[in-house]
């Protein structure tokens, strides 16, 4: 979802002055990600380190990024965004006992988790990388990668997600007005659509995966991504809970 308490300039200046820090590996790495998803993780694999940013220092700079203004609801979830989780009843309760015992009203509660979640959510978001590469192992198992290539690769594929959507999703959605278009439905098949464009192109690069299998394998891959964003939003909300 979509907050409005950042202004389309801000979001601008903050994009440009983490880029400012930056040399142009940054852009050419991000541009081959989007362009030509994969490659990054096969070079780094195969120890071509040179004229590119390793995925984990991409990782940490779209991650910054995103975090000085976290307006689409991906990894930074909101307590507005985690009661539309289908735990949401069970989460209710749990606000509830947490409202009474801190003595807030509702406003004032959510208001004190946001600003907890989004601090959280920068370290957190590695949750996500880890919990989506355990199936990699077991789709590509005869592809003799190490656990630590499959957690490479997941590692791009935040990266792209990051970047896709959430920052150019958020610039798009400020310049052209269209956040009232948003919310979980749209936001979900912008995400399965993305996402399957990245993981086809980047199956058939990273792990030699063609024809109908690459097809099914992706698709299966779409759903775990699914519940790895859920999982990781279920971990946010209870460290969250446990830390105000």
């Amino acid at each position: 979802m979509v907050t409005s308490d950042q202004s389309f300039k801000s979001v601008v200046n903050s994009i440009l002055l983490t880029i400012t820090f930056v040399d142009t590996r940054f852009i050419k790495t991000l541009w081959m990600v989007l362009t030509t998803p994969g490659t990054l993780s096969r070079d780094f694999s195969h120890g071509k380190r040179i004229k590119r940013l390793s995925p984990m220092s991409l990782f940490f700079l779209l991650n910054l990024v995103y975090f000085f203004f976290p307006l689409i609801q991906l990894f930074n979830a909101s307590l507005h965004t985690q009661l539309l989780s289908p735990l949401s009843v069970f989460y209710i309760n749990l606000i509830t006992h947490k409202i009474v015992t801190l003595g807030l009203d509702l406003n004032s509660f959510t208001l004190i988790y946001n600003q907890k979640t989004t601090s959280l959510a920068k370290l957190m978001v590695v949750v996500f990388v880890v919990i989506s590469s355990l199936p990699l192992n077991i789709l590509y198992w005869k592809k003799n990668k190490y656990f630590i290539d499959h957690v490479t690769y997941a590692v791009e594929l935040a990266c792209f997600n990051l970047f896709a959507n959430a920052i150019l999703l958020t610039v798009i959605v400020r310049l052209f007005g269209l956040g009232h278009y948003l919310n979980e439905i749209t936001l979900t098949v912008i995400f399965i659509i993305t996402n399957l464009y990245f993981i086809l192109r980047s199956g058939l690069t990273f792990y030699q995966e063609k024809g109908i299998r690459l097809v099914f394998k992706s698709l299966i891959l779409i759903v775990f991504l699914k519940l790895a964003l859920e999982g990781y939003r279920m971990v946010l909300f209870f460290v969250t809970m446990w830390m105000l």
